[in-house]
């Protein structure tokens, strides 16, 4: 078994879903070296997120983003924590319904997405900080 991990650090998004897959690939190539195995992307903050969907049309982002919005929304007065304003809260809120990781099976040194799947990085405040991700892959 060989397992590889890496840290990246992505750049600075605005509010949004962003897909990073080739960036994901691009830091971490030794995945072409195994057959079979897997590979966790995990996000090391709260107030952004990781998911996996369409990779082709940019309207699904949008309209993510859209749903997100209405589901849980900015300013309200219910919500005690806000020190860092009213994008704060529900940034938390949406990655904890996104969740921090993902976890995608390797065959023959490829992912093994479907043909429309990319690994978005949910950035959930308006002005997101460049953010960390570990990386790890195992397999033979």
């Amino acid at each position: 078994m060989k397992i590889y991990q890496q840290q990246i650090r992505l750049s600075r998004r605005k509010r949004g879903f962003h897909l990073i897959t080739a960036e994901v690939l691009d830091a971490l190539p030794q995945i072409r070296e195994l057959k079979s195995g897997i590979l966790q992307v995990f996000i090391q903050h709260t107030s952004a997120s990781l998911t996996i969907n369409e990779n082709a049309d940019p309207t699904v982002r949008r309209d993510f983003e859209t749903y997100f919005n209405k589901a849980v929304p900015e300013n309200d007065p219910d919500y005690i924590h806000n020190d860092e304003g009213p994008d704060d809260m529900p940034a938390h809120l949406k990655a904890a319904l996104l969740g921090c990781s993902v976890t995608i099976p390797i065959s023959n040194g490829r992912l093994a997405l479907g043909i429309w799947q990319g690994i978005y990085l949910c950035e959930h405040r308006d002005y997101g900080e460049a953010r960390n991700l570990m990386l790890t892959a195992w397999g033979v």
